[in-house]
């Protein structure tokens, strides 16, 4: 039992200090790492020969070829990640759009606020407008002076 026993005061407080910075540092490094090689992928406008060499440089010479591309092409980074955002968001919406059933719907509301313009312009009666507006409000699409729905005209 000649093994000595370490305790937590036997560690000084700068040592705490600069192991912690450097845990820091070292998950930092692979957080930058991980973010250089994704956007290698994502780069639309590389070729698949200038990726390869991208990565071949960022595997071999990790420091070395993350701080030139950080350099080289780090102000691309983030227009490439916000274009890719923007993209999944317009995707998302489309999608909710197309489960909702509202794509190239107009609400009542809408309609009934174009009815009252055509209204208001004299192309339609106060009696028209009633119908139209009993039309819109039980579900019905209302027929405009034409005589098509708006709905059937495939606006």
């Amino acid at each position: 039992m000649s093994a000595q026993t370490y305790l937590a005061y036997d560690y000084p407080l700068l040592s705490v200090f600069w192991s912690m910075l450097l845990f820091f540092l070292w998950i930092m490094w692979f957080v930058l790492l991980f973010r250089v090689v994704v956007d290698i992928f994502r780069d639309d406008d590389m070729s698949g020969w200038a990726k390869a060499g991208w990565l071949v440089l960022t595997v071999l010479l990790p420091f070395l070829g993350v701080f030139v591309y950080v350099i080289a092409r780090g102000k691309g980074m983030g227009r490439r990640e916000i274009a890719q955002a923007r993209a999944q968001q317009e995707a998302f919406d489309a999608r909710i759009r197309q489960a909702a059933g509202t794509e190239g719907r107009t609400s009542s509301v809408d309609e009934l606020a174009k009815l009252s313009e055509i209204r208001d312009r004299g192309g339609i009666t106060d009696d028209e407008f009633r119908k139209a507006k009993e039309l819109v409000l039980t579900g019905h699409a209302p027929a405009g002076p034409s005589g098509s729905t708006s709905h059937a005209s495939g606006r």
